[in-house]
């Protein structure tokens, strides 16, 4: 009895996740941003979300939830109920460095989610108030190496801000002075202010303000220059070797059905193979979107939060 029980339903089963599927989604989703609004995280989702919604036939919603070194948000979704309604744009903060940094946080960076796919990386950008001393990157570094220290506004303590701040100062032997913010845009803010005299940040949020002319660019934290600012140096071409980058993806509750994530991952490979969305991705960061799979992205998670926690060890960061 046991075996024709189980044998009438496997085929149910079969039948059941493309049937889900073919239902979901029946109600807007909300695409959490675990920063404040203005960061390049919330740009990415924003751009993103507003390109997806069509495509799976319902309103991609941002829903902004700062704090913590974005793990308030991130926590929400783990937590949510695993239907494919709830996402969150997952990022080098929430998912790479902030494991390491907040030992207590309620989920796992890796188990908890089913990570759909990656989105786009992004280099640093050096950028100073228009009023700082340094109008260059040797400027800079030799402010920086005379003083012993630099002040830098961070999205927050663990962001991919803060590390990049970190690596330098590491590789200067100077101490950083993390000034930290509720997200990018309330940082560059103040950075622009002169409340805090510089900040290394994305591109998609930063440069426009280079741009603009209300931020001088001082250098890129790429392995070679950008393509978007060609003019500023990398770390490298200043003698200090250097290399980070941030990344944002999207991903969803663990136990959220394949069918659904399957699903999810189609229309994000549609939105991001888009002629006009390749276009925007090269104006922003200089690079088309990267090409992801549910599984490639799980990995690159796991890679990523292994590899940050001995930078955040010896640089000694706590919440």
């Amino acid at each position: 009895m046991p075996t024709r029980r189980a044998a009438l339903v496997l085929p149910v089963l079969a039948f059941a996740a493309p049937s889900l599927a073919q239902v979901w989604p029946s109600r807007p989703i909300r695409l959490i941003v675990p920063f404040a609004p203005g960061g390049t995280t919330d740009v990415m989702a924003r751009l993103v979300a507003e390109r997806l919604g069509p495509v799976l036939g319902q309103p991609v919603v941002v829903e902004n939830r700062a704090g913590a070194g974005a793990t308030i948000g991130a926590a929400a979704v783990a937590q949510a109920a695993p239907d494919g309604h709830v996402l969150v744009m997952s990022n080098s903060t929430s998912h790479g460095v902030s494991p390491s940094v907040y030992p207590q946080i309620p989920y796992d960076a890796v188990r908890d989610f089913a990570h759909v796919a990656l989105v786009a990386t992004s280099p640093s950008l050096l950028v100073a108030h228009n009023g700082h001393r340094a109008r260059n990157l040797a400027e800079f570094l030799d402010l920086a190496r005379r003083a012993g220290e630099i002040d830098f506004a961070v999205s927050g303590i663990g962001s991919s801000s803060h590390l990049a701040g970190v690596r330098l100062g590491l590789a200067l032997g100077v101490r950083v002075n993390a000034v930290p913010y509720r997200g990018s845009g309330p940082a560059l803010t103040d950075t622009i202010a002169g409340t805090v005299p510089a900040m290394l940040d994305s591109l998609p949020s930063a440069g426009p303000h280079v741009r603009s002319g209300a931020l001088r660019g001082i250098a890129v934290s790429g392995a070679t220059r950008s393509r978007v600012f060609p003019d500023l140096p990398t770390f490298r071409e200043g003698g200090v070797d250097v290399v980070s980058a941030a990344w944002f993806g999207i991903s969803a509750p663990a136990a959220t059905p394949p069918a659904i994530v399957a699903r999810l991952a189609a229309g994000i490979r549609a939105v991001l193979s888009d002629p006009a969305t390749v276009a925007r991705f090269e104006e922003l960061l200089g690079a088309p979107p990267p090409e992801s799979t549910p599984e490639g992205y799980a990995e690159f998670v796991r890679a990523e939060v292994a590899g940050f926690a001995p930078i955040v060890q010896a640089a000694g960061i706590t919440p």
